[in-house]
């Protein structure tokens, strides 16, 4: 498969595309060998160092790729018989966001994630990973189900945000993803959640209450996508560059405002370039996460989830200096 490359990897498409024309000879000589291994070497230190050195906005692209793995990617990879729940027990079944019964190592667990589709009619069906309000509403109906039994809940985070249809609002939308903020504080279960992709507003956040949050290096998790922030600030998508780095919404700028517990590496290139290798990652990361919660007192599972969210924000005030009137 031919990874569509994003804006700021065309000369590393052109240098693999050459690759892939030597590697096309029938013939081999030693000189040819030779070339396609310096080639290989060259074009891996490129892209080693590129992706190093990503900024805000290109690492918004890389969470975005078309071949990013998705929710049922790792659960594929990850977990082991998995029985999908479907309905909220009101309205009707949101297929935008998967949850059910699963095994890691083992181990009953109940998984919940976004999905947000590859072809064309999925991507219409899921609506590129927005659930409604049935969405929120079966999510955390099962997530109850597992606090019920005394299951793990491991939730996978992949939307730009909640569906803003003006049928969803009519429906509830801001109502229900309030009542799961309030209700995973609540839940008497060790929460795990991953950033994937996208960790876009409320949308996410609705099912990311969490004891413990790991986010993979090239993945976002932010209050509001950078093209709306754009919009409100500067009036216009043009700016969405400028809006990503302000939002501080990378997985190193949110490692250090201690909100993610722990970033999870990626292949060279993103995901989509070894998605093997990356649910193999993010297993052991899962895994090491799901000791930590579990370790916690069950007694003082919620107070801790509590103060954890209530440190999220805290800032300073600069006393006034000496002599000066403080306005009152």
């Amino acid at each position: 498969m031919t990874l569509r490359p994003l804006s700021f990897e065309r000369d590393l498409a052109e240098l693999e595309d050459q690759l892939r024309v030597i590697e096309q000879h029938s013939f081999a000589t030693v000189e040819l060998h030779e070339s396609i291994r310096a080639l290989r070497v060259r074009l891996n230190t490129i892209r080693s160092e590129r992706f190093a050195h990503l900024d805000a906005w290109q690492i918004v692209q890389v969470a975005r790729h078309e071949h990013r793995p998705q929710t049922l990617d790792y659960l594929d990879l990850i977990f082991d018989e998995f029985i999908e729940l479907h309905g909220d027990r009101c309205y009707a079944d949101d297929p935008t966001i998967a949850t059910g019964f699963a095994r890691i190592d083992g181990r009953k667990v109940m998984v919940v994630g976004h999905r947000k589709g590859r072809t064309l009619e999925e991507r219409n069906r899921f609506r590129y990973g927005m659930a409604q309000p049935e969405g929120y509403r079966k999510s955390l109906r099962t997530m109850k189900l597992a606090a019920k039994f005394g299951l793990p809940i491991i939730t996978f985070l992949d939307s730009a945000g909640a569906y803003p249809g003006i049928t969803a609002e009519a429906r509830g939308q801001a109502g229900l993803i309030a009542m799961n903020l309030r209700e995973m504080a609540r839940l008497k279960t060790p929460i795990l959640s991953a950033v994937i992709g996208e960790g876009g507003s409320d949308g996410a956040l609705a099912i990311g209450v969490a004891d413990y949050l790991c986010m993979l290096q090239f993945a976002y998790y932010s209050v509001m996508t950078p093209e709306g922030c754009a919009g409100i600030l500067w009036k216009h998508v043009k700016h969405a560059d400028k809006a990503a780095r302000a939002l501080r919404l990378t997985a190193s700028d949110l490692a250090e405002l201690g909100i993610v517990d722990a970033i999870v590496p990626e292949p060279i290139g993103g995901a989509h370039r070894d998605p093997r290798w990356m649910a193999a990652t993010l297993k052991r990361e899962l895994l090491r996460g799901l000791r930590i919660v579990e370790s916690i007192d069950p007694q003082q599972l919620t107070e801790h989830r509590y103060q954890r969210y209530r440190r999220i924000g805290a800032c300073e005030e600069e006393l006034p200096v000496s002599g000066t009137s403080n306005g009152l």
